[in-house]
Order: C-alpha cells, then sequence, then structure tokens
C-alpha cells in the first residue's frame, strides 16, 4: 500500500503522478522510501495550497519560509534537512519535465546539523575480534567468514544477510551486492574473505536447509535458515566483548571501518562512494572528517608553508 499526493489543481494531479511512477520506475525506490519521500513532500504541497500558490511558481524566498515554518513548528534540523532532500529531488524532477524553467531549491540552504561521526575499528581491533572467534566450532567458521566478509566489502547489513551463492563471483575477485532501492553494484572481494568463505561453504554443506533458503550464503546451523539482523548484532557485540573492545559497535562498524580504512590507503573518494553503494557523494564524506590526527599529519608534512630546505 503505497502513499498517494494530492494536489487541488488537475493539471498539478497529473504532473505529481509522474513523479511518482519516477520515483517507482526510473530511481527504483522501495515502497518504504517512496512512502517517506512522498510524505514529506505532500508537506509542502499543503502549505503552499493553503496559501493559493502554485507548486510550479514558488521561489526561493518561499522556499526559505517553508523551511522556517517547519523549524518554528519545532520540526527537529536533522528532519528539516531530510524534508527539503526531498523538495529538492522533487524540483530536479519538473526542471527535468521543463515543467519549471529554473530550479528554485538550487540555492536552497538546510539547517546546520551537527555532523555524528560514526565508530570505527583498527586494523589490530578487526584481528582481535576475529582472534576470539572458536574456529573448532561450526558456528565460529561461518562467523569468521561473516566478519572478514563485513570488513573486506563494506557491507550493510541487509546485504550480507540477502547475500546469496548466485551473487558469488570468487574467481573474478567479486561479489554481486543487491543495495537500497533494489540497486545492485559488483564489489571487489580480497582473498582473505574468498578464503574463509570457501572453509565455511565446507562446512555448510553438511547442514539440512529449509526449502527456499538453498541460495543463501549464511545460514544457520540449527535452523537451516539464513540469519537475522538481530543474531548478527547479538554474535558481533558478544565478539568484541570477548576480544576486550569497548567500543559500542555493531555490524555496521565493520562497514564504517572499511570505507575508512580505504580512504587512509588513498582511495579516491568517488571510488569509495561506488564500493558502499552511496547515491549520494555527501554521505560517503563524512569519513573524511574520522581521522583527524591523521589529517593534520599529512598537512604539515605535504604543505608547502612547512617544507623547509
Amino acid at each position: 500500500m503505497h502513499y498517494e499526493l494530492t494536489n487541488t489543481n488537475v493539471v498539478g494531479n497529473a504532473i505529481l503522478r509522474r513523479y511518482f511512477q519516477y520515483l517507482r520506475l526510473e530511481r527504483s525506490y522501495t515502497p518504504n522510501t517512496l512512502d517517506a519521500y512522498l510524505k514529506d513532500l505532500q508537506k509542502l504541497l499543503n502549505f503552499y495550497a493553503d496559501e493559493g500558490i502554485d507548486f510550479r511558481r514558488v521561489t526561493l524566498g518561499e522556499l526559505d519560509r517553508f523551511s522556517k515554518t517547519l523549524q518554528e513548528l519545532g520540526v527537529g534540523p536533522r528532519s528539516v534537512a531530510r524534508i527539503l532532500s526531498g523538495v529538492r529531488s522533487f524540483y530536479r524532477f519538473l526542471t527535468l519535465e521543463k515543467e519549471v524553467e529554473t530550479d528554485p531549491t538550487e540555492l536552497l540552504e538546510s539547517p546546520k546539523i551537527g555532523r555524528h561521526l560514526p565508530e570505527v575499528l583498527s586494523l589490530q581491533e578487526i584481528d582481535a575480534i576475529e582472534a576470539a572467534v572458536d574456529l573448532s566450532k561450526p558456528e565460529g567458521v561461518r562467523d569468521l567468514a561473516i566478519i572478514e566478509v563485513l570488513f573486506s566489502c563494506g557491507l550493510r547489513i541487509s546485504e550480507l544477510t540477502g547475500l546469496r551463492l548466485s551473487d558469488l563471483y570468487l574467481e573474478e575477485g567479486y561479489i554481486r551486492v543487491r543495495g537500497k532501492g533494489r540497486k545492485e553494484r559488483l564489489v571487489p572481494i580480497g582473498e582473505d574473505a574468498i578464503g574463509k568463505l570457501r572453509q565455511w561453504f565446507v562446512v555448510r554443506q553438511g547442514i539440512e536447509l529449509k526449502p527456499g533458503e538453498e541460495d543463501f550464503v549464511f545460514v544457520s546451523l540449527r535452523r537451516g535458515k539464513h540469519l537475522s539482523r538481530i543474531s548478527l548484532f547479538v554474535f558481533i557485540k558478544d565478539y568484541a566483548q570477548k576480544a576486550g573492545i569497548r567500543k559500542n559497535i555493531s555490524p555496521h562498524t565493520f562497514r564504517h571501518s572499511f570505507a575508512t580504512q580505504l580512504l587512509e590507503g588513498g582511495a579516491n573518494l568517488r571510488a569509495i562512494q561506488a564500493m558502499m553503494g552511496h547515491e549520494d557523494i555527501a554521505t560517503t564524506e563524512i569519513y573524511m572528517h574520522i581521522d583527524k590526527h591523521r589529517l593534520r599529519e599529512e598537512i604539515l608534512e605535504h604543505h608547502p608553508r612547512n617544507i623547509r630546505d
């Protein structure tokens, strides 16, 4: 069941239906993402409908007024920024469709949001977590493969639990990942992760799988079904505790650590964006802010003002 945009103008409603189809078919948004976008956009449409303003004639000043009204109503900065992101998407569509001559959102500013930097693990901490896995147990062989794939490929937890044997191209050194909005990407996988996967496959052959579960890479030894997100959260925290790591970590921490290690190794930000499946480069840019000490050392070492003959 999807959310439906409404507008008092018949022509406007036809445009909104085209926008809905654009998000659903061309952007491949999931129903939940689609509903969230449309609900946020409806706030804008209601605001201007109450004032008798055609959304195709909206100016930057009127959009600023909409933003300020949201804030005055007590909507938090992060939520306002999300709503305005959807508004920008809508007006980009209107510009492409030539329903508006110029995009009024080009100079629209979002409220300042304190940037939350994600927790990351060092290579030594990841090694310590892996060392805490008991490889004498079948579950341990599986869990070590999971940890290595999370760190080596930077997967989201849903991408890992949904990973299938038919997504693996180990001879070529790639895996196919189904990300947000059903978008697929190819991600390189290293030899360490491949080796741990192959060890897990030996154990996996002896598991009686439930019908329909045969293609999932990571399955429960007892239930014969693919692993849930909750089970991954539990065992990751358990291994971190055994390794003596006091950071508040989750499976997603390995994804952040993957991106940080790539950046520190000199990888291009656009390459990291493609590897992680980020639609917006701004999402990837957060990793530029994580290791301030390292960045300061880089500046002191390489800035021409600091180089002495």
